[in-house]
């Protein structure tokens, strides 16, 4: 492509930047403008989030349930599929799409898995949204989520092509998980005892930590998960790879939309965020939402096309991209003999009786840090966050539990 082409697509892009969803009757008339300003045929990987939080951010957003729920309504997760399938399939090459899933209990925030035993690709949209109903009733949610592999998987994808260009979408619930089915009747009374005995200690402590915090805005530290995220987005800056991260649940999103200024000087901006929830919860016709959706996911990618020809990464092989082999899907009660029905039942309380015991946020540590809202963490990461990761609250004060 010659430097006149580019100017005159990026001189259409401008333009279409202008336009609102308004402006469009149809998702074809949105393909087709997107095409007109430099978006051609592309080829698309997908990534689905299985962290445990899916259990629970579907309180408001999906009636309380699980953003993974499979029934007569379509949930979350499959109306996120539909829309992008009906916006990006048009641009895909061979209609090849590798699919791969994270954060569920056998790959956690170091791996993934394909949705194909030999690791091919979906054929479609169709059999992507049947590869993923199959492998839901299979699993266990997990985490603690990481947005690293899945990324890694894709640079991996871009470099075994020769470097042709990809545009990665991960759709994600983007917070941590929690154990849903764990009471807290009790904790509640206990914690009423101990901060009214304590309130003078634990108040004055609060106020030391606010104070410090305040003075040291930069203290924060990212987490090994976000660390890993990072830079698995800057080294997919020296790759023809464009990254939607696709925001499905409830939220918060707060700290996914400040996420984009943590990242430091990459090749070209290569990430971009869109709050699925937040446009499809607009008072519209479900035709305007696509569109607002499809504009909103697909804008910033001729640009970032334009970007990776410019810097000569388009059939470009960097030898550097981490070799990612994916794990199986995980169906292993699928094909269990008939006479075990019984036994992932107690797997599954085994599964929940764990959980219970350890921080929501970093399913590692044991929880031993009480917030003010009555909910549990530990003592690395409560003082990280200012909303219960549970109930959401403002977090106000913090009690240390001993055994």
């Amino acid at each position: 492509m010659d430097m006149s082409s580019i100017n005159s697509s990026l001189c259409k892009l401008s333009l279409l930047q202008r336009k609102q969803p308004d402006d469009f009757s149809s998702l074809d008339q949105v393909t087709n403008a997107l095409r007109d300003a430099g978006l051609e045929s592309r080829n698309l990987i997908l990534g689905i989030d299985f962290t445990k939080s899916n259990a629970w951010t579907g309180e408001v957003s999906f009636n309380g349930e699980s953003l993974h729920a499979i029934g007569d309504t379509e949930n979350p997760y499959e109306k996120a599929i539909s829309v992008i399938g009906k916006t990006l399939a048009p641009f895909d090459d061979d209609n090849s799409i590798p699919c791969f899933g994270f954060g569920d209990s056998t790959t956690h925030d170091q791996k993934v898995f394909s949705f194909h035993n030999d690791h091919s690709p979906c054929h479609g949209f169709e059999e992507v949204l049947a590869c993923y109903k199959d492998v839901v009733p299979n699993l266990g949610l997990s985490g603690p989520t990481s947005y690293g592999p899945v990324i890694d998987a894709a640079v991996d994808i871009v470099e075994n092509s020769g470097g042709q260009f990809h545009v990665l979408v991960i759709i994600a619930d983007g917070q941590v998980n929690f154990n849903p089915s764990v009471s807290l009747v009790s904790v509640h009374i206990c914690l009423y005892v101990i901060l009214v005995l304590q309130f003078s200690i634990l108040f004055s402590f609060w106020l030391i930590m606010k104070i410090t915090r305040s003075n040291n805005p930069g203290h924060e530290e990212l987490s090994s998960q976000e660390a890993r995220t990072i830079k698995s987005i800057v080294d997919a800056s020296s790759h023809a790879l464009s990254i939607v991260l696709v925001g499905v649940g409830d939220g918060p999103w707060e700290d996914m939309k400040k996420f984009h200024d943590k990242i430091p000087v990459r090749d070209f901006d290569n990430f971009q965020f869109v709050n699925f929830t937040e446009i499809m919860s607009n008072n519209k016709s479900q035709s305007k939402k696509e569109i607002e959706f499809a504009l909103a996911a697909l804008m910033g990618i001729p640009l970032q096309y334009k970007a990776t020809i410019e810097l000569g990464l388009l059939g470009h092989q960097t030898g550097r991209a981490r070799k990612m082999v994916p794990c199986p899907p995980p169906l292993l009660y699928a094909s269990r003999p008939q006479g075990l029905d019984s036994e992932p039942s107690d797997i599954s309380s085994s599964t929940v009786d764990v959980s219970a015991q350890v921080c929501p946020i970093c399913i590692t540590n044991v929880r031993d840090l009480a917030l003010g809202c009555g909910h549990l963490t530990c003592r690395e990461c409560g003082p990280k966050v200012s909303n219960c990761p549970i109930c959401r609250k403002r977090i106000t004060s913090h009690l240390r539990l001993f055994p």
